[in-house]
């Protein structure tokens, strides 16, 4: 009896005492709607097609170049690019974790969450840090960007606490930033022109997705952890204001692109949580929820998403309940088709546009 006293006492104090990396805070998440209205749930992504990118996995993100060329980043560190006959081979291989991509003039430039902001030359596939802190602080998750026609690179720093290397990888960092809830991501912005990196939004919860509208007036920016996409000003009598666009999401937010026809594209890696919202407002209990086996804890569900949306807020969903390719993270809309990425998967996938019905 003493020693089954004994365990139970350990027990709860494993649960109540037990160092973990996170000190959850108190929030309120607004009530899920679900896929009801915009996202309606439908099968718009349940016939796909698939690239072959090797034995590389993770194509998080996709650009093409003005010669048709497309370029995706991967899990193993490696940028691949299309060859003459369409396929994927290794482009740069050097790379931490790269995520976000986008092409401005002879350059790709790279959202690497182990290493920073990163410059690679087209031609000669040269390599360049440019920047990896700001204001002496470490840029600890870069995630996703993307560049003016004045050459301002803007970009996501997911989390200053959880960074991506130091917490075992991108998906696991971002476990633990969504779980604190902490405030810990921030919109950094670095002048191609006078090389100085600069703090443009802090204070956001898990920092991802980036674009540019289509004026390049204003900025949308994917907040994970808050369901929901904002719009920053960047021109106008409004300059400076960050308000709510898209709030309420069913899922987790993460890449954004430009699309055509004032089109852009959010990802949405994975439906929300139940417990997490449920938990919310129970900061203790968040903190004893990271203590449990890693089997028990919330993860990403597989359940194929991606969305276009305009300037007027109209949406469209294209959605594949069975997740047959899930945990998707962006989407990239060329004249034909439009791709779709993963975070997991070991194939680039797209569908014809001619097959998306846009609202």
């Amino acid at each position: 009896m003493n020693k089954w006293l004994v365990f139970i006492a350990l027990l709860v104090a494993y649960f109540f005492g037990a160092p973990v990396a996170v000190e959850p805070k108190y929030w309120q998440a607004p009530v899920n709607a679900g896929f009801v209205g915009d996202f309606q749930s439908n099968n718009k992504l349940s016939q796909l097609n698939y690239i072959d990118i090797g034995s590389s996995t993770g194509p998080e993100d996709v650009v093409s170049d003005n010669l048709g060329r497309l370029y995706v980043s991967t899990h193993q560190g490696e940028i691949l690019r299309t060859n003459a006959d369409g396929k994927f081979e290794p482009w740069v291989i050097s790379l931490g974790r790269p995520l976000g991509m986008a092409i401005y003039k002879q350059h790709l430039y790279v959202a690497d969450a182990y290493q920073g902001l990163v410059q690679v030359d087209l031609h000669s596939k040269l390599i360049r840090l440019l920047t990896d802190q700001v204001n002496s602080r470490p840029i600890n998750y870069a995630n996703n960007l993307d560049i003016s026609d004045e050459g301002i690179i803007y970009f996501s720093d997911a989390s200053t606490k959880f960074g991506a290397k130091q917490f075992g990888g991108t998906y696991e960092a971002s476990l633990l930033d969504l779980l604190e809830h902490g405030q810990h991501g921030r919109i950094l912005q670095y002048d191609l022109n006078s090389g100085i990196t600069s703090v443009l939004i802090a204070e956001l919860n898990f920092a991802n997705g980036v674009a540019l509208s289509h004026d390049q007036s204003s900025l949308y920016i994917a907040e994970t952890g808050g369901y929901q996409v904002y719009k920053y000003h960047l021109k106008g009598n409004n300059k400076g204001k960050l308000e709510p666009f898209i709030s309420n999401l069913p899922g987790f937010p993460d890449n954004l692109t430009r699309g055509l026809d004032g089109r852009y594209w959010l990802g949405l890696a994975s439906p929300r949580n139940e417990l997490l919202d449920l938990l919310s407002q129970w900061p203790i209990l968040r903190k004893m929820l990271q203590r449990l086996p890693e089997f028990i804890r919330p993860k990403a569900v597989h359940y194929g998403h991606v969305m276009a949306f305009d300037d007027q807020g109209r949406i469209t969903s294209l959605q594949d309940p069975l997740g047959h390719y899930g945990v998707n993270t962006g989407a990239y809309e060329t004249i034909n088709r439009i791709y779709i990425a993963s975070l997991t998967a070991d194939k680039l996938a797209y569908i014809d546009k001619q097959n998306v019905p846009f609202d």
